[in-house]
């Protein structure tokens, strides 16, 4: 990057996708205008993306859509970025969602607070005994090849299809906790348990915290976006739902200025580092 000129970002965004309960592309334009601020911004489609990372200092992944929809290109990007040593944000390295949902099963196994979960019929006996199961793609996203499956059918699952099984939990709500690297800023829950993105500020307890961070903490990634989402069980414990490493929605527009400004900043200073990072 030349002396004085300003890092160039590459913003990975489908805006055409449309998402449930959500306007991912209002979302990318508002943050793109703030980035523009300290920032050359250009937006492009995930498509599009492998192509041009060699021309920019950032290439930040945002509201870009699950890649179950384009998985070859993917692959190809993530293949590209890494051999050229590309920034790219949030780190290809993470460990949760953008490596499929095997960290579901690793987290179960070592005993992590996490919806239990298993991918073999003869692992069943180690989730608890519930009247309905969720059974869910290892590759999937935004609930695409989600299904509930009733106990007593639980033997026509197939599990040669890469599938997850996991009790369906009745909880009290959902309540998600946004970090930019490790740093926490905000938290947002659905009250509704039928209504997961009609959401509402939260503000988080210390256990709450303590919670979410050791998520954070096991996923080892320096810079990104992540979003730990969890249900309240009706013990009144929390459960790790997902962990989002790659393209988590933010849901920006409903929290306050202040609220936001401090993200937005947040963001900034660690694109600015990363940047400029030798």
């Amino acid at each position: 990057m030349p002396a004085g000129a300003q890092p160039r970002v590459l913003l990975v965004t489908d805006l055409a996708y449309q998402a449930r309960g959500r306007r991912y592309c209002d979302e990318d334009i508002q943050l793109a205008a703030r980035l523009r601020e300290d920032f050359d911004v250009a937006l492009c489609h995930p498509l599009d993306a492998a192509a041009l990372l060699d021309s920019f200092d950032v290439v930040l992944v945002r509201n870009s859509g699950p890649v179950l929809n384009y998985r070859a290109e993917y692959e190809d990007f993530r293949a590209r970025a890494l051999e050229r040593g590309a920034r790219v944000y949030t780190q290809l390295t993470g460990r949760a969602d953008m490596a499929g949902k095997q960290y579901l099963l690793d987290l179960t196994a070592a005993g992590y607070p996490v919806i239990p979960t298993v991918d073999r019929a003869e692992d069943l006996p180690r989730l608890p005994v519930v009247p309905e199961y969720v059974v869910k793609p290892k590759l999937g996203a935004d609930s695409i090849g989600l299904r509930i499956v009733p106990r007593e059918q639980l033997g026509t699952v197939r599990y040669d299809e890469d599938v997850l099984v996991q009790p369906l939990i009745r909880f009290a709500y959902e309540v998600s906790f946004y970090f930019v690297d490790d740093a926490f800023q905000y938290a947002l829950h659905a009250p509704e348990p039928e209504q997961r993105w009609r959401l509402e500020p939260y503000e988080p307890t210390a256990a709450d915290l303590e919670f979410a961070r050791r998520f954070i903490a096991w996923n080892t990634v320096e810079h990104g976006i992540q979003r730990v989402d969890a249900c309240r069980t009706p013990e009144g414990g929390l459960l790790l739902v997902e962990l989002e490493d790659l393209n988590p929605y933010l849901s920006l527009d409903l929290v306050d200025e202040a609220t936001r400004d401090r993200f937005v900043a947040a963001l900034k200073a660690s694109l600015h580092t990363l940047a400029t990072r030798p």
